[in-house]
């Protein structure tokens, strides 16, 4: 018998399979932001699973519609160093996949075909360009939390 109708009486028994619900109502979130207002968007998932251990209160921004949680006092294990050379690879992870998904022009080109086109190469120095940019900024960044604090960027 499928379910085509969902009662106080079937949540009750227990009788909802995942299957039936929306993926946001069954998708786990990780919080991995420990420093500064951390926003949970709770349009993606229903439970968070807590990279640390957080004190203080939770509280609903109701004009951005998100509950935020302000963390205080975080200490870090790595030094500014490790923090920054962590930092560093997933820049370069991020900007090597955008890159990555032009890598078949360079390829070509280079085995004695099609030159690139001009608008890839723009493209690909540009990015370049943002990743060197990126990376110094992060270089000169002095305290753990402003490192674990920036933002780079996700290309999705």
């Amino acid at each position: 018998m499928a379910i085509t109708k969902v009662t106080g009486d079937v949540l009750t028994d227990d009788t909802v399979k995942h299957n039936h619900l929306e993926n946001r109502y069954t998708a786990t979130g990780s919080i991995t932001t420990y420093t500064g207002a951390v926003s949970v968007d709770w349009s993606s998932a229903t439970n968070f699973v807590m990279g640390s251990s957080l004190t203080g209160a939770i509280e609903w921004d109701a004009d951005n519609s998100v509950f935020t949680y302000s963390v205080q006092n975080k200490t870090y294990s790595q030094t500014v160093a490790e923090l920054k050379t962590q930092k560093i690879e997933n820049l370069k992870h991020i900007y090597g996949s955008k890159l990555g998904k032009t890598d078949w022009y360079a390829v070509r080109a280079s085995e004695g075909g099609t030159a690139i086109p001009s608008d890839i190469t723009t493209e690909r120095d540009d990015l370049r360009t943002e990743c060197a940019t990126k990376e110094a900024e992060i270089n000169a960044l002095s305290t753990k939390s402003s490192i674990v604090d920036y933002q780079i960027p996700s290309f999705n």
